[in-house]
C-alpha cells in the first residue's frame, strides 16, 4: 500500500493529503508562484482551498514567515482567484 503524503495548511494548521492543498513556491530567483502541478522546484508552502485559510495566512503573515520575504499583493490576488474558481 502506497503512503499518501500529508502536508500542513499554513492558514488553519490542519494536516491534509497533499493533493487537497494548493502549493505556493518560492524558486531560486526569489519569485513566489502558484504551483498547480505540485512539482515546481523550490521552497513550498501549502494552503487549504478556502478563503478563510487564505485570510488567516494573510493576516498573520504566515506566507512571509515561511518564505522569509515580503509577499506581493498580486500573489494573494492570484490565490484568491484560484480559490474562488475552485481549482
Amino acid at each position: 500500500m502506497k503512503k499518501i503524503p500529508n502536508r500542513t495548511c499554513i492558514g488553519c494548521g490542519t494536516q491534509k493529503p497533499k493533493k487537497e492543498l494548493i502549493r505556493i513556491v518560492k524558486n531560486q530567483k526569489g519569485e513566489i508562484k502558484l504551483d498547480k502541478t505540485g512539482k515546481l522546484p523550490g521552497r513550498g508552502a501549502y494552503i487549504c482551498d478556502s478563503s478563510e485559510c487564505l485570510e488567516k495566512a494573510e493576516r498573520s503573515k504566515k506566507l512571509e514567515k515561511a518564505f522569509e520575504t515580503k509577499i506581493e499583493e498580486n500573489v494573494y490576488e492570484e490565490l484568491k482567484k484560484t480559490i474562488n474558481q475552485g481549482v
